[in-house]
């Protein structure tokens, strides 16, 4: 009997022993199901508004995550938001990516960054097109941003766009540039722009406006009083470039833009950075952050320091613009848009 009683002893531990190695192999699967789960990253976009070039660089970010790995569907959730121009709905919709904690967030454009940057001081965010980040506030030093916030710049060789238009339009004596009063990243290119222009010998006059709904009119003053109208990187602009060029048209004066995108809907050139390309760069330092092998606080804002030069030949035709040589040479062409 003592027997008997030691076997059942035995078979009930063993019996237990079963059990707990049962339960510990299924917890340790589902922890490693969980670290699989882990490796999913989110990142969230919020894009001031819709135009071509925002739309291009939106593009280049997802297109650039992608070549280093982060693919959406497989490993990558993106959370898009587009504020569409409107304050309050940037404000809403970066609370609504900050509380949904992704493992990065992504500002297209000054008004977008800003908002996030109000929003997190913590998690990182990689600004994507922002002219001037120190004096937009959202860093403090190019080199060392010293917070959560890193990115890239879109700021553009407005000197060499002088000399082009220089080269196409000897004609020209006075320059109008055409910006929003609403936006801060465009008072800062405005100034530079007024410098550059000064300096290649063009008097200028330059003519804010304080919403869509004035540009067509003031466009049709700036052409009784100018030679060329200049646009800088502009999401007022921009949205509205289309009506801009249709104005302008009808008195043939020329629109030199600030980048490729507003050249395809009517501007005549410029020498710019590639929207699209910025956007991937920008994509690009998301992954490095989601790899852990770059902070934003040490990681310096990265600005091209080449612009390819871009001429709209069909628009050159519309305005009797005879295309030098010099230009042509080294020009990429660019077909307008049907809009």
């Amino acid at each position: 009997m003592k027997n008997r009683g030691l076997i059942l002893t035995i078979i009930v531990l063993f019996a237990i022993l079963i059990t707990t190695f049962v339960f510990e192999v299924g917890k340790s699967t589902s922890e490693t199901e969980s670290n699989t789960d882990d490796s999913n990253k989110t990142v969230g976009i919020l894009q001031y508004v819709s135009h071509p070039a925002l739309n291009d660089i939106r593009q280049g970010v997802e297109d650039g995550l992608e070549e280093a790995g982060y693919k959406q569907g497989e490993n990558l959730t993106i959370e898009y938001q587009n504020g569409q121009a409107d304050q309050s709905n940037l404000d809403t919709m970066s609370q609504q990516l900050v509380q949904q904690d992704p493992d990065a967030l992504v500002g297209i454009a000054t008004p977008a960054a800003q908002s996030l940057a109000n929003t997190t001081q913590d998690i990182p965010t990689v600004l994507g097109a922002v002219t001037d980040p120190v004096g937009a506030n959202l860093v403090d030093d190019m080199q060392e941003p010293g917070g959560n916030l890193t990115g890239v710049s879109d700021k553009a060789p407005v000197d060499q766009q002088m000399e082009l238009t220089k080269e196409l339009l000897p004609d020209t004596e006075k320059i109008g540039i055409l910006y929003s009063s609403t936006e801060d990243n465009s008072k800062y290119q405005v100034a530079e722009a007024r410098e550059e222009a000064e300096n290649s010998g063009f008097e200028v006059e330059t003519f804010p406006v304080p919403s869509t709904n004035e540009i067509s009119q003031t466009v049709q003053t700036m052409t009784d009083e100018v030679d060329t109208i200049y646009v800088p990187l502009d999401n007022t602009i921009a949205n509205a470039m289309p009506a801009v060029v249709n104005e302008a048209n009808k008195t043939e004066t020329p629109i030199i833009p600030s980048v490729d995108t507003m050249v395809e809907q009517g501007g005549l050139a410029t020498i710019s950075v590639n929207q699209y390309d910025l956007g991937v760069k920008s994509g690009e330092m998301v992954a490095d952050i989601l790899d852990g092998n770059a902070e934003p606080a040490t990681t310096p804002i990265y600005t091209f320091d080449t612009g390819d030069i871009i001429i709209n030949e069909e628009q050159a035709e519309k305005l009797n613009i005879e295309l030098p040589d010099s230009v042509k040479e080294d020009a990429t062409y660019v077909e307008e848009d049907d809009e």
